[in-house]
């Protein structure tokens, strides 16, 4: 390993000082120096995807990108998608449908969706399997994690009309769509 290096980060919107070698394991900056929790270590290979953080709005595992590959570009992770005051929609779509069960993997499942949501803004059912489909979850919750991504698309497209109609007609809110 390498001597240790003072790196800039961009996380969270905010930019963090790390001292750290440049191939140490991104999770690790995240979780020991910066004390941030979302991501968590699973595998440590990059299978499980309880991880994963978003890199410029792409959803990556943070346990094999390694702390000098990040350089100046924009990390997300959960606690900075949204507040409990503001949840982000996704959030809020896991919580409505109570896709949790032990919650290890949902981190990486919100992520995931967010990242899906990023790239496609109203995706299809395949689409949603496909970009969750590399994510473990060991309780058995797949179902409702899906319904709770089919939620996250509808509270998506309800955000989309919301800011699409004008002020003086009232759409729906996000809470009267249905998946």
């Amino acid at each position: 390993m390498t001597l240790p290096v003072c790196f800039s980060l961009n996380v969270n919107d905010a930019v963090e000082s790390v001292e750290a070698s440049p191939e140490t394991p991104l999770l690790y900056i995240l979780r020991n120096d910066l004390s941030l929790n979302g991501p968590k270590y699973g595998c440590g290979l990059g299978e499980c995807g309880a991880c994963a953080v978003l890199v410029d709005g792409r959803s990556v595992r943070s346990c094999t990108v390694p702390l000098g590959a990040v350089g100046t570009r924009r990390v997300t992770t959960l606690e900075g998608l949204g507040t409990p005051e503001h949840l982000h929609p996704v959030q809020a779509a896991f919580i409505d449908e109570a896709a949790a069960q032990c919650g290890y993997c949902l981190n990486g499942m919100i992520i995931a969706t967010t990242a899906l949501l990023n790239r496609n803004a109203d995706p299809d059912e395949d689409a949603i399997r496909e970009a969750l489909r590399h994510h473990l979850c060991r309780c058995g919750t797949h179902m409702e994690i899906l319904a709770a991504a089919r939620r996250a698309v509808a509270y998506s497209r309800a955000e989309r009309t919301r800011r699409s109609t004008p002020d003086d007609i009232s759409p729906k809110t996000a809470k009267e769509v249905s998946p």
